[in-house]
């Protein structure tokens, strides 16, 4: 699944958690946790597989449940613990990141495909070698029509009318983020 998709999808999903479990929309804070744990299996795997060398594939060690799992737990217990205003950001956090390793398991799930979805379960499962060259822009360069690629989009357009809906959570903070770092770099108030 391409990065929209992953964040898409984990909008929808921790969207609808919070108006059936909390009875409210999602607040700018767990909307932008969930954002980012949506693209964190990604930001952890690739850069370190396809760039450093450090790890066989760009989809292992965070993409492993066997990792995933006991981190979110630790993050949900940590945050419990702390404070229980925190809980909302500690699901928003492991809806975003196991939603991640859902959508990049779904089209081998429907292929039944089985032998692709063993990432999973990595490192008790060695991760299948692709074919396409490890790199961003080989992969970026595989993007094509195809029914795949309209369903994430249809998961784009359902997840910008659901946070249109929920009064774009998020949006103020991570736009003010620029002028905020430039008045850190220059000393403006």
């Amino acid at each position: 699944m391409w990065p929209w998709g992953h964040l898409a999808m984990a909008y929808l999903l921790y969207s609808l958690y919070s108006r059936l479990r909390r009875g409210h929309r999602p607040t700018a804070a767990t909307a932008l946790v969930v954002a980012v744990a949506s693209q964190a299996p990604d930001l952890v795997d690739k850069p370190f597989a396809w760039t450093f060398s450090v790890l066989p594939s760009g989809r292992s060690l965070a993409h492993s449940l066997l990792v995933v799992v006991p981190v979110v737990a630790l993050v949900y217990s940590l945050a419990r613990v702390r404070d229980e205003g925190e809980e909302p950001l500690a699901v928003a956090f492991g809806i975003g990141a196991l939603t991640h390793l859902f959508g990049d398991a779904l089209y081998s799930l429907v292929d039944l495909e089985f032998r692709h979805v063993g990432f999973l379960l990595w490192p008790a499962i060695p991760p299948v070698e692709y074919e396409v060259e490890q790199s961003f822009l080989a992969h970026f360069a595989l993007i094509e029509a195809s029914p795949e690629f309209y369903f994430e989009l249809l998961l784009v357009g359902l997840a910008v009318v659901v946070w249109r809906a929920d009064g774009y959570p998020g949006l103020a903070t991570a736009a003010s983020w620029p002028v905020r770092a430039w008045r850190g770099v220059t000393g403006a108030d």
